[in-house]
């Protein structure tokens, strides 16, 4: 069973999952500070500088001043800002996924489109050999 095991984890796409999953951790890292850290902020300032996560309902009859307080004294809230900022943050990543794996493949069509620089020396044509092999068979034949 370790044998098979052992098997299972070196096979090449195990691996490649593997690798797959650590690089998709890290693009997530990156992909979190483009949203946070520049496009929010543009986005606040189309907004009025509004955090729309911020907006909420406390399903009780108090009162609170912030969502964060509200949570502090423990009374259930119906957080739509939350969810408002999460819909939005959804929809701003996908757009820079989309932008990016589009840049991504129009690079890789650019590489596999492009003619090798190295000529590639051109051979004899089939009937050049062909003749060349009828001259060779003829002046085999007179000797």
């Amino acid at each position: 069973m370790i044998e098979e095991f052992k098997k299972f984890i070196m096979r090449g796409n195990v691996i490649d999952l593997a690798v797959g999953i650590i690089i998709g951790v890290a693009f997530t890292a990156i992909v979190k500070s483009i949203v946070g850290d520049l496009i929010n902020p543009i986005v606040s300032l189309f907004l009025g500088g509004v955090d729309l996560s911020g907006l909420f309902v406390p399903l009780s009859k108090a009162e609170y001043a912030s969502l964060a307080d509200a949570e502090a004294a423990g009374i259930g809230v119906f957080a739509y800002g939350r969810f408002l900022m999460a819909v939005v943050n959804f929809i701003i990543i996908g757009v820079v996924l989309f932008a990016f794996v589009k840049m991504i493949n129009e690079l890789r069509n650019k590489t596999e489109s492009a003619p090798d620089s190295s000529p590639v020396p051109k051979g004899p044509t089939t009937e050049e050999l062909l003749v060349e092999i009828r001259d060779l068979l003829k002046h085999s034949q007179k000797a």
